[in-house]
């Protein structure tokens, strides 16, 4: 089949690869009905992580399942599959705990990018909804498998309650949909950091009350003027700068909730600046697997409409295209059709 493969810096090639296939009793593969390109992916697009040689791109999937292993007791042929960019097996201690991206036998799921793909783990992996959803669907229900599964996370992290004042630092994906998190969690102020005029307008959409442009320790003062010099109750990281994790410390008051669920890249923290903030801090590689469920509820009877973040529709053979619009800034996130 042909799939998505970096080789290099800004060389993205859709090329011939081997099918997946069967490899132990407990995956499955799928038929995918909607993949696209992560702002994480843009990391070794663009050079900042190395890819020492070619590699197969994609993490974000859902489609239809096609053939299931001897293993696997809880999937069958023909259902509509939702899973997470790690595999798990859904049982092992840190699962129970609720957080299975750190599971004892977690794979990294790769090679989204592409018409079919292999889910290890396929049990404790996938989700199944209750029956083939509509055409209309698929764009959000594609959402829940990462960037929404990442932005809940984000405003989980970060302790929103009802009532609170919650700010986000990144206008991508996840920073949009953890706006959308933020306001189905009951918050009543959320403070979207955000540059981008089209960005601004699907954070409002999403239930943001104010827009913050300014950044670094500007963004931090003007936080504080919109709180009357307090910081908000729960900030949520979602870039993975040293700059983005910065602002987001100095904008939460004392005591605060910061959470940060963005790609780590030369982010180090002063133990004794914030060890006097008084601040909580909570990330990592978001267990999507733990939302599924209510986050496949929501969308399918229609509470949120996560897919708004997906602005630019390719034909998976323009995967590259996809690549260039959202690293030129030119799309919020790209949907790739196989």
């Amino acid at each position: 089949m042909l799939a998505t493969v970096l080789h290099s810096p800004g060389d993205i090639r859709f090329e011939d690869c081997a099918d997946p296939e069967i490899i132990k009793p407990t995956d499955a593969v799928i038929r995918l009905s909607a993949t696209c390109v992560c702002g994480s992916d843009l990391w070794p697009y663009r050079g900042v992580q190395k890819v020492p040689e070619p590699t197969p791109m994609g993490h974000e999937y859902c489609g239809i399942v096609e053939e299931v292993g001897r293993g696997v007791t809880s999937l069958k042929p023909g259902q509509f599959v939702i899973g997470s960019f790690f595999a798990s097996d859904n049982t092992c201690p840190s699962c129970a705990a609720g957080y299975q991206t750190s599971c004892q036998h977690r794979e990294l799921v790769i090679g989204a990018q592409a018409p079919r793909l292999r889910v290890p783990l396929a049990d404790g992996t996938l989700v199944a909804t209750a029956e083939i959803p509509p055409e209309e669907l698929i764009p959000s229900m594609l959402a829940v498998s990462d960037v929404l599964g990442t932005g809940w996370f984000a405003a989980e992290a970060a302790n929103v309650k009802p009532g609170a004042t919650v700010a986000v630092v990144g206008d991508g994906a996840v920073g949009l949909l953890a706006v959308l998190s933020a306001k189905q969690m009951g918050a009543e102020r959320i403070i979207a950091m955000s540059r981008h005029s089209s960005r601004q307008k699907l954070a409002r959409e999403f239930g943001a009350t104010d827009i913050v442009t300014e950044r670094g320790a500007e963004g931090v003062e003007r936080i504080k003027q919109l709180t009357k010099g307090v910081g908000a109750d729960s900030v949520l990281e979602c870039v993975g700068t040293q700059e983005s994790m910065q602002q987001a410390i100095g904008a939460a008051r004392p005591g605060g909730y910061v959470s940060y669920v963005g790609v780590p890249h030369g982010v180090t923290l002063d133990g004794q600046s914030l060890f006097f903030t008084h601040v909580h801090l909570h990330g990592g590689p978001a267990p999507v697997r733990r939302y599924l469920p209510n986050l496949i509820n929501l969308v399918w009877n229609r509470k949120i409409d996560p897919g708004k973040v997906f602005d630019l529709t390719l034909p998976l053979a323009q995967v590259a295209e996809g690549y260039r619009a959202m690293d030129e800034r030119r799309a919020i996130k790209a949907l790739l059709r196989p």
